[in-house]
């Protein structure tokens, strides 16, 4: 056998192995944007109402990929591995216009949760409920954006009942053992935590809390 044949054979496999990798690749990116619009779309058929006094339009969210830019490559690589993996749907969407993030919320704070979209922080109020409701997110993917989130910025959080609009009103930050910032406050308040700083290599050391109240409310009751 010459050279020539069995430079000819080695070549072949890897022509096939080259060709499946690129299909692979084509089929996770596919997926990763019809999961991302799924996972809003879901909630259209149901909506029936909103605390909102300008609701955003259900037709204006499509979130389709994540925008990578401000995301580190770890997380970028996380949450690739993570949208193979199942999941139940979500509990709602949350969608933050000054900062172009809408991401899908699940229950729980569990690193698949988290790498794949936000998480409702257990024991906290439930999404769209009186109370504080507790969302978490990871400082170098999804909620690296807050750190450009300002006072009075619109948060709006979509679940089958409809949208609640939330105004940011503080920004905190905090030790991780600060958990008063999930307590019940005066009036219905959507908590997003994520770690600070946002650029830190390693275990951030501290908590960046962003709280806002519900928008429209004049006290228990109304």
């Amino acid at each position: 056998m010459t050279r020539r044949d069995i430079l000819s054979g080695i070549k072949r496999p890897l022509l096939v192995v080259g060709l499946l990798l690129v299909t692979v690749l084509i089929a996770v990116g596919a997926y990763k944007a019809l999961y991302s619009q799924a996972a809003v779309h879901e909630f259209l058929p149901n909506q029936s109402g909103s605390t909102s006094r300008e609701p955003v339009g259900l037709s204006q969210l499509n979130p389709g990929i994540p925008d990578f830019r401000l995301w580190s490559a770890n997380r970028i690589e996380a949450y690739q591995t993570s949208v193979v993996a199942a999941m139940p749907s979500p509990l709602g969407i949350l969608k933050i216009p000054s900062i172009k993030l809408e991401v899908p919320v699940f229950e729980g704070s569990d690193d698949l949760t988290l790498n794949r979209a936000v998480g409702h922080i257990e024991g906290t109020s439930a999404l769209g409920e009186r109370g504080n409701v507790g969302v978490a997110g990871h400082r170098d993917g999804f909620f690296r954006g807050l750190k450009d989130v300002q006072r009075g910025a619109i948060i709006d959080v979509y679940t089958e009942k409809g949208n609640t609009r939330y105004v940011v009103d503080e920004i905190l930050i905090v030790s991780p053992e600060e958990v008063s910032v999930l307590a019940p406050q005066s009036k219905p308040t959507l908590t997003l935590v994520t770690c600070y700083p946002f650029y830190f290599v390693g275990s951030a050391p501290l908590r960046y809390i962003v709280r806002a109240s519900i928008a429209d409310h004049n006290g228990p009751g109304d």
